[in-house]
């Protein structure tokens, strides 16, 4: 017989190993389509897979764009042991058939959940797998389950609550998912003082069980006072709430009706993310929402705010997941989300911050800066004025910001969108950009 000693040491060892595999999930940021923005509740088997065609057609996997996530819509009901089942008038090939077509495309399988319990499955009440509790018996009616209205609280207390959420993981494990977006968690932004902190705890040692790699995305606007937390069990947390404009679906003004997001939903993300900086790393990354870029007008920024848009979350190594009409992509756009230069920033996981270089201090003009693995650097220069306006300032001063020795040796400047050299300024940056414009740079040694 194994000694306990044995026994508890190989646990140990399944356990780092499970951790591990876990953790090359988020090495780097992801990349892809998600269904909200452009489809809502329109999500459907046949919607999605003409975002895929569109998708293989512009080659955007080429580029990493990888996951295809469905949002809200996708689930209709809950089978005898209180898992979601597929709504299969959207998707009659099921969850599992749609993983497999998905699969076959090389492509990966993201769903949406909610945490807590739905208020129609309390009154169900179905057993719960594996156990002799029923629904009722983990549920705390008096407590909000999630930051939206309409669910109720699990309690972890009670026996069958922890393989409630093993068995719902167990059957997303056998649909083959690689990714699932856990909505309205708390603690964090929402309609409600929800609590979610032990059942996302139960969420990531449930994944962990499927031996899946299975990357876990928090949503939305989650609250940074428990940030540790969010690192140690997801891959990924909204900093921001939604980006998308809603009251442009129902204005009656043409041209800003149907339009995605605006420019205020786009900028607010520049101020927002600064306390969050230091918590992106491989295993777990800052998530701005989806990238509104892809359908020209329709995005409802200008061409100038859709390359802002990308150079901020490119800088900041956000994951990159496209939320636009794929089916309707614009030429332009598609230069902007294939830049590989951007995308190789983003991909290398050392995100950039802020410079509050004295120039700048209390301007709408921001200088972000990133220093590479191979000592190369990255600079972004982003107007966020409403008209032009000039960003300068004096190598001197990135040297006392940052381990650099410019005014000796003055870098060697790449244009990272135009892909053009530009004459080193012998002491000083001096550029004027136009009104929501940015550039971006690689920095050599010229030495």
């Amino acid at each position: 017989m194994r000694s306990l000693l044995t026994i508890v040491l190989l646990a140990s060892l399944s356990a780092s190993a499970q951790t591990k595999s876990q953790s090359k999930v988020a090495e780097r940021p992801y990349m892809g389509w998600s269904s909200w923005s452009f489809l809502r509740g329109r999500v459907s088997e046949e919607t999605v897979k003409a975002q895929v065609d569109a998708l293989l057609a512009a080659k955007l996997p080429d580029y990493g764009y990888r996951y295809i996530n469905l949002d809200a819509g996708w689930a209709e009901g809950y089978d005898e042991h209180g898992i979601p089942k597929t709504n299969l008038t959207k998707f009659p090939s099921g969850m599992d058939g749609f993983g497999q077509y998905l699969h076959g495309k090389s492509l990966l399988f993201g769903i949406y959940m909610n945490p807590g319990i739905d208020p129609k499955l309390y009154d169900a009440n179905p057993s719960i797998e594996g156990t002799t509790a029923h629904i009722k018996d983990i549920t705390i009616t008096t407590l909000p389950g999630s930051t939206h209205k309409g669910s109720y609280k699990i309690d972890f207390t009670k026996p069958g609550a922890r393989a409630y959420i093993f068995s719902m993981l167990r059957q997303f494990a056998r649909w083959k998912v690689d990714f699932i977006k856990l909505d309205f968690v708390g603690p964090g932004g929402g309609n409600l003082p929800a609590d979610n902190r032990e059942e996302l705890r139960v969420w990531h040692a449930a994944i962990l069980a499927t031996h899946r790699p299975i990357w876990l995305e928090l949503s939305n606007w989650m609250s940074i006072d428990q940030a540790p937390l969010w690192q140690a069990t997801s891959n990924g947390w909204r900093i921001e709430n939604d980006v998308e404009c809603y009251p442009c679906g129902r204005s009656t003004d043409p041209a800003i009706k149907g339009n995605l997001t605006t420019w205020a939903k786009v900028s607010e993300r520049f101020a927002d993310v600064r306390p969050w900086i230091a918590y992106a790393k491989p295993g777990g990354w800052n998530d701005l929402d989806s990238l509104e870029i892809g359908n020209g007008d329709k995005d409802g920024i200008t061409p100038a705010e859709r390359q802002t848009m990308f150079t901020l979350w490119s800088m900041s190594c956000a994951p990159l997941y496209l939320g636009t009409d794929l089916t309707h992509m614009d030429p332009a756009d598609l230069a902007i989300i294939t830049n590989k230069k951007l995308i190789a920033i983003n991909q290398a996981g050392v995100p950039a911050s802020p410079l509050d270089i004295q120039q700048l201090h209390n301007k709408p003009q921001e200088v972000w800066f990133t220093k590479n693995r191979d000592g190369s650097f990255n600079l972004a220069l982003f107007n966020l004025g409403s008209e032009s306006a000039p960003i300068k300032f004096e190598w001197r001063e990135l040297d006392a910001l940052r381990d650099t020795h410019f005014t000796e040796h003055p870098p060697k400047l790449t244009d990272l969108v135009t892909n053009q050299d530009i004459p080193t300024p012998p002491s000083e940056i001096n550029f004027i950009l136009d009104s929501h414009a940015s550039r971006v740079f690689r920095l050599t040694s010229s030495r």
